[in-house]
């Protein structure tokens, strides 16, 4: 059992878990990712670590609540509830490398994951620029922690309410505009990364994505986490989940997770439904 030592709300809808996890957290590299399950009926869900304590035996986890699953860990487990299963770390780990001047943009819930990607990256040398973004002000959070893994963080929001006003891509195309920027990671909605390779690609820098397929084992054998990468058909559990923005196959990935839009609906509701009935 793996036992949530923390539990902390971040943002509306996001909360923060701290989790028993020594053999994870020994093994665990940025980039990587665990699977979860809440109880033994529970479904299997990815998620990338935000961060480890090899030394407390801990993994952080920051997760957004959606759907089914993701509601219930966050409406029915607190501090000292244990979760069922957590393996990992699955995965490729990043690339790091002193590549020289890079950039890590981060969407949404992607601020978290982001964060060990760039302290990585900074601690090998590089000089690491963070630009994270978020629809409003009460969507952002660990600004302060992402600011001490690097160089220069730049905030945007849609709606003006922090930082500057508009979306990640905007300041993007600037840094990589200018001539100084040796390798780009985004991570965030599918959308937002696409926009950012895009961004990228026109630039000639190249960019590393973090996919997040719908996903069943984890383990590369129900293919259901599978990609075009490049033409070819990669598996997002055992091949990525970092792979060549301008290789990704955007508008087969967007489709793809998509496809169970309804059945995902129905879950919420019948968990709703029961879970009603319980309290009644």
């Amino acid at each position: 059992m793996y036992t949530i030592l923390e539990k902390r709300r971040l943002a509306h809808g996001i909360q923060e878990y701290t989790v028993e996890a020594p053999l994870v957290a020994r093994a665990a590299k940025a980039g990587q990712f665990v699977v979860i399950r809440l109880h033994q009926r529970g479904e299997r869900i990815p998620i990338t670590l935000a961060d480890w304590d090899p030394d407390r035996g801990t993994i952080t986890l920051v997760v957004q609540a959606v759907g089914k699953t993701t509601v219930e860990l966050e409406e029915c487990f607190q501090e000292g509830d244990a979760l069922a299963d957590v393996v990992g770390p699955l995965g490729e780990p990043s690339e790091i490398e002193d590549y020289g001047r890079v950039v890590c943009v981060a969407g949404g819930v992607g601020i978290a994951p982001i964060h060990p990607v760039a302290r990585a990256l900074k601690e090998a040398g590089n000089e690491v620029i963070c630009i994270a973004g978020a629809r409003n002000q009460g969507l952002l959070f660990w600004l302060d922690r992402l600011s001490q893994v690097c160089h220069e963080l730049i905030v945007t929001t849609d709606d003006g309410s922090y930082g500057r006003k508009g979306l990640v891509t905007e300041p993007l195309k600037e840094l990589v505009g200018a001539g100084r920027v040796d390798r780009v990671w985004a991570i965030g909605p599918a959308v937002m990364m696409k926009f950012c390779s895009l961004v990228c690609q026109e630039a000639g820098v190249p960019i590393i994505v973090s996919l997040n397929p719908i996903m069943v084992d984890g383990t590369g054998m129900c293919g259901a986490c599978r990609v075009e990468v490049d033409g070819q058909v990669r598996f997002g559990c055992v091949d990525g989940p970092e792979f060549p923005g301008d290789k990704v196959n955007w508008d087969l990935l967007i489709a793809r997770l998509s496809a169970f839009k309804e059945e995902e609906r129905c879950a919420l509701e019948r968990y709703r439904e029961l879970l009603k009935e319980a309290t009644a």
